[in-house]
């Protein structure tokens, strides 16, 4: 953690492992994932509408060179980046042929990557894939992590949200992950209807114990056009208050292993077909709330990291 520094921050976190400053360049793939097509469910996640994550993305029809190529420019341009993470983003990035997998993170290695980030659920990987991983991460030189969405270690909210997989998919996904020497990077929603503070403190307290390298919080928003939408509309959720989100966030922290790296706080949707969105305020509005709470509350990332190798014992 850099000093004075209350949670280890991403963005520092790079500039100290590569020497500098590196930017993720979004990749937006056509795709669906198997709660989609009836494979393990239909309809997807009750929150999730058909852009998946990447509605911030270039065009899906867009090669995975195009995108690069064009995100690079924009970020040169802009923050005069030279080094750069090929970012997976939308939908499942291996629930797809092998040999379309394989094609597109060939695709990716390129002179200024220094690094791939490939977002899947944790039922969609299998050795075959992390093999291939392996093998591009010791020929390419490359650092390779993978991001799982787990959203909640709550079992009955994820059998709730229509999820598709249970919390000992997640723990496969990640051992399997760990023995190629991958780092992980879990997803969480911390305001899922039905959660309180004890799943709170459990999400921490389970990817401190597998080890976990990276965690991105997402605030829930609602779209139009997703059963979660229809529930909201009909009144049948309620949404937590903004200052208990805060509180959450900072519990969470307060629980996690110190090591861990935060890549996100908050999150936010599409802003065309929202429903509800953080409350009304900026995302960055947010997050600026939970930093400056942690400072008048003098807490820290870890402050209540005691519970592990058997701390009955002490």
């Amino acid at each position: 953690m850099m000093t004075g520094a209350r949670y280890n921050v991403y963005s520092e976190h790079l500039a100290r492992k590569f020497g500098g400053k590196v930017y993720k360049l979004p990749v937006n793939l056509p795709g669906t994932c198997p709660n989609r097509d009836g494979k393990v469910g239909q309809g997807g996640c009750i929150f999730c509408d058909g852009e998946g994550s990447g509605f911030q993305c270039l065009p899906n029809s867009y090669s995975v060179s195009r995108q690069l190529e064009e995100n690079r420019e924009y970020f040169k341009k802009r923050f005069n980046a030279n080094k750069y993470i090929a970012y997976f983003q939308a939908f499942t990035n291996t629930y797809v042929s092998f040999e379309q997998f394989r094609e597109n993170i060939l695709a990716a290695c390129r002179e200024d990557i220094v690094g791939i980030s490939v977002s899947t659920r944790p039922d969609c990987l299998n050795d075959q894939y992390l093999d291939f991983l392996l093998e591009v991460k010791n020929e390419k030189e490359l650092d390779i992590n993978i991001e799982l969405g787990l959203q909640t270690v709550n079992y009955h909210t994820l059998l709730k949200i229509n999820r598709g997989h249970t919390l000992a998919e997640f723990v496969d996904a990640v051992l399997m992950t760990h023995q190629r020497g991958f780092d992980v990077c879990a997803h969480l929603i911390l305001n899922l209807p039905g959660d309180d503070r004890i799943d709170v403190v459990e999400n921490a307290k389970l990817l401190s114990a597998l080890r976990v390298k990276y965690v991105k919080l997402h605030s829930l928003y609602v779209v139009e056009g997703t059963v979660l939408g229809e529930m909201f509309k009909r009144g049948e959720i309620e949404m937590i208050t903004m200052d208990e989100y805060v509180r959450r966030v900072i519990t969470f922290m307060e629980y996690l292993d110190p090591g861990m790296v935060i890549q996100r706080l908050v999150g936010k949707g599409p802003a065309e077909s929202l429903l509800f969105s953080n409350w009304g305020v900026s995302w960055w509005k947010i997050k600026q709330m939970i930093e400056e709470k942690m400072e008048e509350m003098d807490i820290r990332q870890g402050s209540r990291f005691n519970y592990l190798n058997g701390s009955a014992l002490r």
